[in-house]
Parts: C-alpha cells; structure tokens; sequence
C-alpha cells in the first residue's frame, strides 16, 4: 500500500524535509495526477499506524515546508 511506500520512501531519506509536491512525485510518480492534500491523508494514517506500536513523533511536520522522518 502507499503509506508502506511513504514510510520506505521517508525511512531511506531520514532527517530531511520534504514538500507534498516532492512525495508525490517520489512516492506516487510523476505521471500520477492527484490533489496535493492527498500525501497529507496518507501521512496521517501512516502516522495512526506507527503509533500503535508505541513509535510515534517519528514523521515531523515542518511548517511552511513539508514533512520529515526523523529518528532522533
């Protein structure tokens, strides 16, 4: 599913921020054409998901930016 891309995605490219334009084209592809808004309900879920196992506040929002996976 597309949050496990995400998290793929986020986890192989930690600590850096990313904007939804940017995870669309990396995580989606550049020739899928959807509404910015949608990587921020795939975010959510992902983060749903990484909170049942006790890992939350591992994917940073940063405002006016983006997104970050951080492990620190």
């Amino acid at each position: 599913p597309t949050e496990f891309r995400l998290l793929h995605f986020f986890m192989t490219h930690a600590e850096r921020v990313y904007s939804r334009t940017q995870l669309l084209d990396q995580v989606w592809g550049t020739q899928v054409f959807v509404e910015e808004r949608t990587v921020d309900v795939h975010i959510r879920r992902l983060r749903v998901e990484l909170e049942a196992v006790k890992k939350d506040g591992l994917i940073q929002t940063v405002r006016g930016s983006g997104y970050r996976f951080s492990i620190n």
